[in-house]
């Protein structure tokens, strides 16, 4: 549509232009005028037919934000997979391995690690790794190109009756574009940092399409010693459709190596042993790759029944070499640790849902069902040297699988009421195998886990939208605390309540909300750089969220996103119960320009103090980053820039507690140990579609 109404309106300025034209006479005032208006309509159009003017704030949907971040994807393309998961507002990452190892993720209150209690997935693939080598939930979404991605659905609590395992904060769902076009690009930047990209349309018709995208890119970081980073990307995607069905073949793969600097202790800085980008092991690093399989397959039946249908299979390895205690442990070889894991991951979802009428309402029923088995062979913990090994921690198999059902119904009770229960039910199968024991056991452990959840949406008027909900929903622990544990808190519960609005007083000006509360239970938890299983108490979380999109001008686009947590542990003395790095406050903001051919945006990011450790002794420090870049287009050409971190701040990136023994120590030491964020960074890029 916004192509559309771009093209009608210069036709009609072409049209105007081309009559005095063709008589040899020139192009009047009135006529040059009219030419203008025509092309500042489009200009305009072009923007605000993507944004604010035509949200619907009072959709019957209980995921009340991935309309509004579908404008933000709109407005500010993610250009890198650092950026793809900042689109969730509130929803922070932290890099410390030299950029090859899953982001750190931090959301309403928890220290996510990896991964653990948010559910990631693509195209209905997830994302998250159980029973991973590092973390529970590890997830890597670096096989994802930015290019590629068309949509992201997210929302924030467990309330989602489609979205099981580990969605306790949040989930992100991405969908791929059905259709890319042909069209090459070069980024070049500091520190050696390069990436090359390239897609080919081989098929577009109106029944069906096949494309190409690859990227290739290298980085030597800004660190000390290099990080010597490459990653290789392609994804191949074929879309066919049918009178009244879809059907998709996607085939991806990712690899990518790395050198990292670690986690570095503040004190090795402030007394001179190393600087600001200085490591005190510089063999950290690691290897990790991944190829997916997928099938997906829509229809749409005579009777207005849909079936949404997915399956997948996916290899993947790990090789990751880390040293958070430096000679803690070993005064004489050191602490460097090396995590692998093989894995092979297969699973299909399916979908079902209708409307009927009840009255003079139209309800809906939905149901579906699904399963997943991860195979992980050679999950290890080794004791190495410089990456050379010297003993073994643990080494085992992993068998998981595990089945699931939901159903639910969205209750229309005239125009201003919509009511969404649903149930959820999740069985888990564990088996491990431990290579190290003396005799061969090989123990299974299963255990299901049933979730309630309720949406209830009430529309007073055609701009407010005012929702209430609560879910219950679960992690799975790691197969080897199950196994350990004989069974013992293999799916620890949480319990979650919203209550907030979405608001749109002007057609340009958008404006949501809302207070949460959740509740998790007591767990054990699996610490894979260890190899020990430790308890992890109950928890309490609340807070709120609030955000605004607001067009003030015309070409101008306002986004800001503000949320305060509050998070402890309930079974701990008061002054004790701090949960170490649960973000506090949060603000995430963007300013863009964009016009027929011009394109700038500034974007800043600000996380608050936080607790480092229980009793809040020592604090993870806040910081505030800006962003900036530009970018004109003309025709099929694109060129821009981008600067990352405008007023070069020192800043820490991922901040921990930990107990460390460096030289110079008499004894160990707890501090705060850190990864230094990205200094001033420029980059320029160059792209043609053809």
């Amino acid at each position: 549509m916004r192509d559309f109404i771009r093209i009608a309106l210069l036709a009609q300025a072409s049209a105007l232009c081309s009559l005095p034209a063709a008589a040899g006479e020139a192009v009047s005032d009135s006529d040059a005028e009219a030419i203008a208006a025509a092309e500042a309509a489009a200009d305009s159009i072009a923007l605000r037919t993507t944004m604010l003017k035509d949200l619907n704030v009072t959709g019957r949907h209980s995921a009340h934000l991935s309309e509004i971040s579908k404008i933000d994807l709109a407005v500010n393309p993610v250009r890198s997979s650092q950026e793809i998961l900042r689109t969730v507002p509130g929803l922070f990452i932290a890099q410390h391995a030299g950029g090859g190892k899953a982001e750190q993720m931090f959301l309403r209150g928890f220290d996510l690690d990896h991964g653990t209690d948010i559910n990631i997935s693509v195209d209905g693939m997830p994302v998250n790794m159980v029973s991973h080598a590092h973390g529970q939930g590890y997830a890597d979404l670096h096989f994802l190109s930015p290019e590629v991605i068309d949509r992201i659905d997210f929302d924030k609590g467990n309330y989602d009756m489609t979205k099981g395992d580990l969605a306790n904060a949040g989930y992100v769902a991405f969908k791929t574009k059905d259709r890319m076009p042909t069209s090459v690009g070069v980024e070049i930047g500091t520190h050696q940092y390069q990436r090359y990209r390239g897609s080919i349309s081989l098929l577009d018709n109106e029944d069906n399409s096949l494309y190409v995208a690859s990227s290739f890119l290298q980085d030597e970081g800004f660190f000390e010693s290099p990080q010597h980073f490459k990653r290789f990307n392609i994804f191949s995607k074929y879309t066919h459709w049918g009178t009244d069905s879809r059907f998709n073949i996607i085939v991806s793969h990712f690899n990518s190596s790395w050198n990292a600097s670690g986690q570095i202790p503040e004190r090795a800085v402030d007394n001179g042993t190393i600087g600001w980008f200085g490591s005190l092991d510089a063999s950290e690093g690691g290897s990790t790759s991944r190829t997916n399989v997928q099938f997906l397959y829509n229809r749409t039946f005579d009777n207005g029944m849909t079936l949404d249908a997915s399956t997948y299979l996916s290899h993947y390895n790990f090789n990751l070499y880390s040293n958070f205690t430096f000679f803690l442990n070993d005064p004489d070889n050191g602490d460097e640790i090396n995590q692998r894991e093989n894995r092979l991951i297969a699973g299909a979802n399916f979908d079902l849902n209708n409307y009927f009428n009840v009255g003079d309402n139209r309800w809906k029923w939905a149901g579906g069902a699904g399963f997943r088995y991860d195979r992980v062979n050679d999950i290890a913990l080794y004791h190495t040297v410089k990456r050379e090994r010297i003993g073994t921690y643990a080494l085992g198999d992993i068998g998981e699988s595990s089945l699931f059902g939901y159903a639910g119904l969205e209750i229309n009770l005239g125009e201003h009421w919509l009511i969404n229960p649903s149930v959820r039910v999740d069985w888990f199968h564990f088996n491990y195998t431990d290579k190290t024991a003396e005799e061969f056991s090989d123990p299974g452990v299963a255990q299901a886990k049933v979730s309630p959840k309720l949406n209830v949406i009430y529309t007073p008027t055609d701009n407010v939208q005012l929702f209430a909900k609560f879910g219950r929903g679960f992690h799975s622990n790691d197969a080897r605390v199950v196994v350990i544990e004989n069974g013992r808190n293999v799916l620890p519960s949480t319990t979650g309540v919203d209550v907030g609005f979405s608001w749109k007083p002007f057609p340009s000006l958008v404006l949501h909300g809302a207070g949460w509360y959740l509740y998790s239970q007591e767990e054990m938890v699996y610490v894979g750089d260890e190899a020990i299983v430790e308890p992890s108490g109950r928890s309490r979380r609340f807070g709120v969220d609030a955000g605004l999109r607001w067009e003030f001008l015309r070409h101008f686009y306002l986004q800001a996103d503000y949320t305060y947590s509050h998070a402890r542990m309930i079974d701990e003395p008061k002054g004790q119960n701090y949960i170490p790095l649960a973000p506090v406050s949060t603000f995430l903001g963007a300013l863009t320009y964009e016009s027929r051919h011009w394109k700038a945006s500034a974007k800043c990011r600000f996380l608050g103090n936080r607790p480092a450790n229980e009793d809040y002794s020592l604090t993870a420090r806040h910081y505030f980053i800006t962003d900036i870049n530009a970018e004109y287009r003309w025709k099929g050409l694109t060129v821009g820039c981008a600067i990352e971190n405008l007023f070069n701040v020192k800043w820490k990136e991922a901040q921990f507690a930990t107990e460390t023994f460096i030289k110079g120590d008499t004894e160990p030491i707890t501090d705060i140990c850190f990864t230094p964020g990205t200094p001033f960074a420029l980059r320029g890029y160059i792209a043609w579609q053809f």
